[in-house]
């Protein structure tokens, strides 16, 4: 009882939150940080090799509790073997997990790969489609997957992608107001939108995800080589010792 009345107090808390909308200054200062990102990583863009709508959407399906490495080293004989979405969906079970076995979950993927590719040939002539509700009507593909493949490939931001860095980022930043829980990928993604023009969604995320991999990694973000870190409410508070912030930057 007493942990559903939490619960429930959560909920309300979080709904006032989001219906105040994001605390005074916030959006300067995601302004701030995303300027920096632009500087830190112009040419930002999503590390999955692909050529073509459908390679995208299908190394995204594969990246899920994997890795883009681990997906980019088998992509390339799988997309040679199987060239379009008509081959997917018609290739043997069997051949198709042991592609993409190393990636993990390789049964429930290839079972996805299968119906969403055969869906795609039935209602789509073959070509990936190129909106939310339709997309997410795919099995196996969900709001991120879909997010990845309309705006790299569509060049269409309908959101950002919510991935493990960027979870983590966007809460060390406190960009978020409506969550504490790195993993609260719609919160996470709701209020992000918020913050951020439609037109530095895409990029938003692709940036994120460099900076989480090479700075601010999860178990020892690298706070003195991090250009973020005079926006970021987090560094230098990380470590059995909290180390000595150096002085905040003045911004006019």
């Amino acid at each position: 009882m007493k942990t559903a009345k939490k619960q429930a107090k959560r909920r309300k808390v979080a709904r006032k939150r989001k219906a105040a909308g994001p605390p005074a200054g916030l959006a300067e200062r995601a302004q701030r940080v995303v300027r920096a990102m632009e500087q830190l990583y112009p040419d930002a863009n999503c590390a999955l090799q692909h050529a073509g709508a459908l390679q995208l959407l299908v190394a995204t399906m594969l990246s899920a509790q994997s890795t883009d490495k681990m997906v980019n080293s088998i992509t390339p004989a799988l997309f040679a073997r199987y060239p379009d979405a008509r081959a997917f969906a018609r290739a043997r079970r069997e051949d198709l997990e042991a592609a993409v076995h190393s990636t993990g979950f390789f049964r429930q993927k290839s079972k996805n790969l299968q119906l969403a590719c055969a869906k795609i040939m039935a209602e789509h002539g073959g070509a990936v489609p190129d909106t939310m509700e339709a997309l997410t009507s795919l099995p196996g593909v969900a709001r991120k997957t879909a997010n990845v493949v309309l705006g790299t490939f569509f060049g269409k931001p309908e959101g950002i992608v919510v991935d493990t860095h960027v979870g983590r980022l966007a809460q060390r930043l406190e960009l978020v107001w409506t969550s504490r829980d790195p993993k609260d990928a719609v919160k996470i993604e709701a209020d992000l939108m918020q913050l951020l023009p439609r037109e530095k969604w895409t990029f938003f995320s692709h940036a994120l995800i460099l900076h989480g991999r090479q700075v601010c990694t999860s178990q020892r973000p690298r706070c003195s080589a991090c250009d973020l870190a005079p926006d970021c409410p987090s560094a230098f508070t990380f470590g059995a010792v909290r180390l000595a912030r150096p002085p905040r930057a003045r911004h006019a």
